[in-house]
Order: C-alpha cells, then structure tokens, then sequence
C-alpha cells in the first residue's frame, strides 16, 4: 500500500525508515521502492544510485528550531539535550549510528558526518550564546557537551533496551551544575 506525500517525500521517508531499522546495507533501491509503493523505474529517474537517494534523505532531516533568545539557561539545557538526541531518534537511528561506528558502509559514513557537522553547528551555536552571555560556563565545550549527551542517549538505549521516563532530567540533572555559568548559578533554577 502507497504511503501518502509527493513522491520524494514518500522515498525519503522509506529510505530513512530502513536506515534507522537496519542501517545503511538495508537501503536498497530494491527496498525502498517495496517499503515506499514508488516504482524502481521512478526512483532511479531521481537518484543515479542508492548513495545519492541517502544523501537525499539524509539532507532533509530537519535542523532544529533556532531556539529563542528569552529561553532560560537551564532550558537552553533542556533544548540542546532533546535536540541532540533527536539527531539520533529522528535522524539516522541506531542501525545508523552502528553503521558509523563500526565504518560497514564508508560511502554513508562520510555522507552522514558531513550533515552531521550542518546540524550540530545550529546546538553547538546554542551553546556559544549561552556562553557569550554568562549562563554558561565560558570554558564549555560545545561539540564534548553534544558528544556527552548522545554518548549518554546510546549508553541508556544499549543498557536497558530503551530510554527510561525522566532521562532527561536525571541527565540535566547531572550536567546542569557542571556547565551552568556564573550568571545563572544564583537561582540554580
């Protein structure tokens, strides 16, 4: 059965779908057109190969909201931790993040890392602002913090099989006094 959306959606959604269930070997042209009802024939009118379909889907993958100037410090916490682990739950997935790690597909290594950096520089400039204001200690590394919280999303997902309620907080919890900047320790919030 057709998924609804235009056709590019509908590959997209397929192609991103297979690459967070079984990473990047399990996008096919072959498995995309079964998964998303669009012909193979359709498909490769679109993308030479199944590298540059990736590359497509990879490329929508929403950047985060610009988070608002107003926010608080310790919310401006809270936005970088969930986006974060966004990148992963919504991005490329686990079977993705394996894939990475352990380099079975170079080709999509090197694809995903360089949509990777355009993401993590709209968190990490969260981090920045936070920094050039005093909510944030000035010697915070922004991509180590981004790297500590989906090292953090990964560890909890391999330990127990999945992300327990109130992870979020436990793990703002934990990283909020170690960052939080001389301008927002008064009211610890």
């Amino acid at each position: 059965m057709a998924q609804p959306g235009s056709v590019e959606e509908r590959i997209g959604r397929s192609t991103l779908d297979l690459l967070r269930t079984g990473g990047p070997r399990s996008v096919t042209v072959e498995a995309v057109a079964a998964a998303s009802g669009v012909a193979k024939t359709t498909i490769y009118r679109r993308y030479s190969d199944r590298r540059e379909m990736l590359s497509d889907a990879l490329s929508r993958l929403a950047a985060p909201v610009a988070l608002d100037p107003q926010t608080t410090p310790p919310d401006r916490l809270r936005w970088l931790i969930r986006h974060a682990v966004e990148a992963v739950e919504d991005g490329v997935g686990l079977g993705g993040v394996a894939a990475m790690l352990t380099a079975d597909d170079p080709e999509f290594t090197a694809v995903f890392r360089r949509i990777l950096v355009d993401q993590r520089s709209h968190l990490t400039a969260a981090v920045e602002a936070g920094k050039a204001d005093g909510s944030l200690r000035a010697d915070v590394d922004g991509p180590t913090l981004l790297d500590a919280v989906v090292g953090a999303y990964i560890a909890e997902y391999a330990r127990s099989g999945g992300v327990a309620e109130g992870w979020e907080q436990r793990l703002f919890a934990l990283f909020w006094p170690a960052i939080a900047g001389s301008s927002a320790h008064p009211a610890r919030r």
